[in-house]
């Protein structure tokens, strides 16, 4: 095999976004809390960019040299302004910029925050009078399970061994309160040897503790661990658990009576029980953080009856760049100072321009969203079509892309509430008669002839097509059945009653 060196030339077409293309993306993609958040934390950053105020203090150039000052000794802003050259070098590839792109649509997503949950009763039967008090008056202050049940077991009397395996256990457990792996493999990765009659002693013992199930290895083990001796039909119940718990789910109950010689009436009625045990305790302890919401948009009906948008803009400052430091660059200052104020002032610059940008295109893709789906505001969500970003970008002269970026996390406020602007895009089908529908409606045609069948002789997928036709929506079966099994909602021997 022959190998050589050699230099070829070779033409190609790449695309490279500028780093001021990058962070108007950026800035067009931000919600209106995280756009007012990037604002501020720019104008405590940048000495030259300041917000315009109705009654603007007369500041003096001293002070605005003693700032400068301030900030040229600040080793905090000497590290900013190296970040800062990513967005006016452009002789490289900015990849920093374009992980900096990429990690911004998670860094708004939203997080969950544990909750705690009382300790019902009955749960510790080994633990004494004066421990169950002092575990009665916890305070409840956002546990996660784990903190949770480390604190309940600490108040059990057992060897140094038991103990240690039992905390390791407890971290161990999944979110929904189960074990992660079986007991076995967990004692093998322990790091000490523990025989399994001790093993599963550490287990029995966490499985005493408050929420209710935690500890299971599977469903059944956790729906069992929630029985107690008072608990109704209790005997019903473990049947139903350890034998007949997928003939339940699939609601055979004919099945289930011929082979337990239990009447229909007497399932139902454990079936009422078994419903009120929780499959998942330890998902108590996760809660999503309720997210403030506010409008970018607003839309309103003008004289001539069209749906006007206007923007939202109380909330974001009007910026500028002080013309002091202007003034400054004029009166030519050393090189450093001259270097310094140049790219504060450009950086200044790009912000400005960035969010006049997100302004014109955000209203732009609203507008265009609005005139479509002008009927959802006068008739309301039946009169919603199908809409693809497709379409807006062609009616705006965007990219689809940008015009994702516009709707995401962006509300606006109309006649009928405050939706997402994402709210407005949906897909469709095309019924027998050739004419377009949401996908909205047919989920609550769907839905609500579902609701209204009789549920001791439910409707067949070629029944519901035969009700969807009488309300207008002549489709086919496959097409009911896809959207049925999308929402959700069961086979129709499976939402029969008895």
């Amino acid at each position: 095999m022959h190998l050589s060196h050699s230099q070829q030339m070779k033409l190609g077409q790449t695309q490279v976004l500028a780093p001021r293309m990058i962070q108007s993306m950026e800035i067009l993609q931000l919600p209106l809390m995280a756009l007012q958040e990037r604002i501020e934390q720019e104008l405590e950053e940048n000495v030259v960019l300041e917000q315009v105020q109705e009654n603007p203090e007369n500041r003096s150039d001293t002070e605005v040299e003693v700032e400068w000052e301030k900030a040229q000794d600040n080793e905090h802003d000497t590290e900013l302004l190296a970040e800062r050259e990513l967005l006016v070098d452009n002789d490289h590839n900015n990849e920093a910029d374009f992980e900096r792109l990429l990690e911004m649509s998670q860094e708004w997503s939203e997080d969950n925050i544990p909750s705690g949950s009382r300790v019902s009763s009955n749960r510790l039967d080994d633990i004494s009078d004066r421990q169950h008090d002092a575990i009665a008056n916890l305070t409840d202050h956002g546990y996660t399970l784990q903190e949770y049940l480390l604190e309940q077991f600490s108040f059990f009397e057992c060897d140094d061994e038991l103990r240690e395996f039992g905390e390791y256990l407890i971290q161990n457990l999944n979110k929904n309160g189960w074990l992660q792996s079986s007991l076995a493999e967990i004692a093998q990765v322990y790091g000490r040897i523990i025989s399994m009659e001790r093993a599963e002693e550490a287990l029995r013992m966490i499985q005493k503790l408050d929420p209710p199930g935690v500890g299971a290895r599977n469903v059944k083990e956790c729906l069992l661990l929630q029985l107690t001796d008072e608990t109704p039909y209790r005997d019903v119940l473990v049947t139903l658990i350890t034998e007949h718990l997928e003939d339940m789910g699939k609601n055979r109950l004919p099945v289930i009576t011929r082979k337990t010689g239990y009447s229909i009436e007497l399932i139902k009625t454990a079936e009422e029980e078994l419903r009120k045990l929780n499959p998942y305790p330890g998902r108590g302890f996760e809660e999503a953080t309720v997210q403030r919401v506010t409008a970018d948009l607003k839309v309103e009906q003008g004289g001539d009856g069209k749906w006007e948008v206007s923007l939202i803009d109380e909330y974001i400052p009007e910026l500028r760049i002080n013309p002091r430091y202007m003034r400054m660059l004029q009166d030519n200052p050393d090189a450093e100072t001259k270097e310094f104020i140049r790219k504060k002032v450009e950086s200044a610059k790009w912000l400005i321009e960035s969010i006049e940008q997100r302004y014109g295109t955000i209203k732009a893709v609203a507008q265009a969203i609005i005139d479509h789906q002008s009927e959802f505001l006068e008739e309301g969500p039946n009169a919603i079509v199908p809409l693809k970003m497709q379409q807006i970008a062609d009616v705006v002269g965007r990219h689809v892309t940008t015009v994702s970026r516009a709707v995401d996390d962006k509300w606006i406020q109309t006649p009928r509430g405050l939706y997402p602007l994402k709210r407005f895009f949906g897909g469709g089908t095309t019924t027998a008669d050739g004419e377009e529908v949401a996908w909205e409606n047919i989920r609550r045609k769907l839905k609500e002839v579902i609701d209204n069948e009789d549920k001791q002789n439910p409707l067949s997928d070629d029944a519901l097509v035969d009700a969807l036709s009488k309300e207008g929506l002549t489709l086919a079966r496959r097409t009911v059945t896809k959207y049925r099994k999308k929402m959700g909602i069961p086979s129709s021997r499976e939402r029969r009653e008895y």
